[in-house]
């Protein structure tokens, strides 16, 4: 693959980002086989390119958006795509504001809450417009797995029970919001890899307990309001979820690129859409390479599973002293004796768009050509944190 990008990419100068289109459009493909047909909603912080947005929500396995940010869901929703769901709460009152007087706007975008605070912030912001238009919300429902003190999976919402999810509900409705839909982001199953026996045993239990928990929930809720969607999974846990009758859409966006956190699990492997090529600048002595930058390091848990790793040339390791640096990378391996100054070095990142914070356009490669080159996020100016 690389030997391919390499020929493709001949003519550009690193440090440069590709996503291969081939690779990109099967992983779409592996994706909305694992849904069973239940339709996808893209997660947008896993792809942040408008362009590849767009491609993959052409695909009739795929509809709307999940994303992370208020401001970029009114900037979507202002070029055109629809039915966004911000599905993390926002706090940011000038974009709320922004929201409740753009009735385009407030058709297509539905915020995440998931708590009582979260209500009456949204009614005070409400109160300072002139004729707001209706606000839709969905409540995001704790789907982590508790028994007695052990937590397994993210600490995001404090609204667990079918009778929290009722009570927010209801407050949300007598607020005057528009509650038309429910959230259960299964982080333990979709975002862990099945490392040992103990992660695989201990996500069948939190499945067991979710797809009982969540029928409670979703018809619980049903008897407060109208519920357009119940959204659930990821793409680690699409084959599981894409059981569950609770369900009416998944979420997904990472397995589109493939990253590395994804290698580690057993009942699929996304194929490697995104890397990066960094350019040689140093041969500190045999048996090492130095790269330009490099230092990409993913969020979550600090460690080594963060760090992007290397694709191509095989034979190239980080260096446990060194680790991924802000402006250069030391790399060890039988394969540096034969590279010079000025070859390429492919690596990939460990998680899936923050990448595209590094880059300000990406070079789409297909059939073993640059097709095109289109901007990410960041290349149209458009940062949201």
């Amino acid at each position: 693959m690389t030997g391919s990008w390499d020929r493709a990419t001949a003519a550009l100068a690193a440090p440069f980002a590709v996503v291969d289109l081939d690779a990109f459009d099967a992983n779409a493909a592996d994706l909305e086989r694992r849904a069973q047909g239940l339709p996808i909603r893209v997660a947008s912080k896993s792809v942040r390119c408008r362009a590849l947005l767009e491609r993959v929500l052409s695909r009739p396995g795929f509809w709307g958006v999940m994303a992370y940010s208020l401001r970029e869901a009114l900037w979507l929703a202002a070029e055109g795509l629809e039915d966004i769901f911000v599905a993390y709460p926002s706090a940011d009152r000038a974009a709320l504001t922004a929201l409740a007087g753009n009735g385009s706007a407030a058709a297509e975008i539905t915020l995440a809450i998931d708590s009582r605070e979260h209500v009456d912030l949204l009614t005070a912001v409400l109160a300072g417009v002139e004729r707001p238009h209706p606000v839709r919300v969905a409540l995001d429902v704790d789907a982590s797995l508790r028994v007695g003190p052990l937590h397994l999976g993210v600490r995001r919402s404090p609204t667990h029970t079918a009778y929290e999810a009722v009570s927010l509900a209801r407050a949300a409705r007598d607020a005057g919001l528009v509650v038309v839909g429910l959230m259960f982001y299964d982080a333990q199953i979709a975002g862990l890899p099945d490392t040992s026996p103990l992660v695989r045993m201990l996500k069948a239990r939190s499945t067991a307990e979710l797809l009982r928990r969540r029928a409670d929930v979703v018809e619980a809720v049903k008897e407060v309001s109208h519920l357009e969607f119940v959204n659930g999974g990821g793409t680690g846990s699409l084959h599981i979820a894409g059981a569950d009758p609770s369900l009416t859409e998944l979420a997904a966006g990472s397995g589109l690129f493939g990253p590395t956190l994804f290698d580690g699990y057993r009942g699929f492997r996304p194929r490697p859409a995104a890397a990066f090529a960094l350019p040689v600048v140093r041969r500190p002595r045999a048996g090492m390479v130095t790269v330009f930058g490099g230092g990409y390091i993913a969020s979550g848990p600090p460690g080594w599973s963060r760090l992007p790793s290397v694709l191509a040339p095989r034979g190239l390791r980080l260096l446990r002293a060194e680790g991924a640096g802000e402006v250069q990378t030391p790399l060890r391996g039988s394969a540096a004796d034969q590279l010079r100054v000025g070859d390429r070095v492919w690596l990939r990142h460990a998680k899936a768009g923050e990448l595209c914070e590094r880059f300000d356009e990406l070079h789409l490669v297909s059939g073993g050509q640059v097709v095109g080159r289109v901007p990410t996020y960041r290349g149209e100016s458009a940062t949201f944190g």
